[in-house]
């Protein structure tokens, strides 16, 4: 009997700790503002005219300084989400952005300027200032830009 009941301990404390890591990455998250940007998005500080920086859906945004890291912030990516704004705007939709440019206006508006078509994904109305929680996402899964770029600078190619 006491070995079925250390086992049993030991199922449950595994389950808290696997549920517990499960949600850390949500307890790191950042709360910060949104607003739209419209085109034309180039030239960009990241890679200037270049019509393959951006990532499919046009999920992309604009960071102000004290994101921007010296340009480190380059082809970084953010999972965001609306928290609140005027007029009730959020979505219920979580989504993946890639930094793609530095905000060019003094003082930036927010702390994350959106594409078009980025702010239309969690948000009802397509202009506005909303409340978002960001966290840095390491999904790097994608094929992106920057891992096709990577590849062919060590000469093994890639699409």
């Amino acid at each position: 009997m006491e070995m079925g009941m250390r086992m049993s301990m030991v199922i449950i404390v595994g389950l808290f700790l696997m549920l517990g890591f499960n949600n850390i990455k949500y307890a790191l998250a950042d709360i910060g503002t949104a607003s739209s940007y419209e085109p034309p998005y180039t030239p960009t500080k990241c890679n200037g005219n270049r019509a393959d920086q951006f990532p499919p859906g046009n999920l992309f945004v604009s960071v102000s300084e004290g994101l921007w890291d010296n340009g480190a912030a380059c082809g970084r990516r953010y999972r965001l989400k609306c928290l609140s704004g005027n007029n009730k705007p959020c979505k219920d939709d979580t989504i993946d952005v890639r930094v793609v440019d530095f905000c060019s206006k003094r003082p930036c508006p927010s702390t994350l300027l959106l594409s078009s078509d980025a702010f239309s994904a969690i948000s009802k109305p397509h202009r506005g200032k909303i409340n978002i929680e960001y966290v840095h996402s390491h999904d790097y899964s994608r094929n992106s830009f920057y891992e096709r770029k990577e590849k062919k600078e060590m000469g093994k190619g890639g699409k």
